[in-house]
């Protein structure tokens, strides 16, 4: 259960990121408003006090979420810029996500 816990902390806390990262990209590229740069500010605020909430080594919990952020940005390109996603893309998520599962598996078990 844990371990189920993690992973939902590590996709809010990478949707934080994209979405912090997400809003300044439509201002500097999209033409998009200067105040999408108040709420990317606190959403990069947000990602890294999530990221301060797992019970672990801090290189250990930014190496494991690194697999979740892979996968969850891939969604993102996916559902939000509408790319359809090809067979390295799921497959390199899937590798991604074993990664972290190996380092979660072997580093938080007791």
């Amino acid at each position: 259960m844990e371990i189920v816990k993690a992973l939902g902390l590590f996709v809010v806390t990478a949707l934080a990121e994209i979405i912090g990262c997400y809003l300044p990209y439509l201002w500097l590229k999209k033409n998009a408003s200067v105040w999408l740069l108040i709420p990317a500010a606190v959403s990069l605020a947000l990602f890294v006090w999530l990221l301060s909430l797992h019970p672990t080594a801090s290189g250990r919990v930014y190496a494991a979420y690194g697999g979740v952020y892979v996968a969850t940005a891939l969604l993102w390109l996916w559902k939000v810029d509408r790319v359809p996603l090809g067979t390295t893309d799921v497959i390199g998520a899937s590798v991604a996500l074993c990664g972290m599962a190996i380092i979660v598996w072997g580093g938080w078990r007791g």
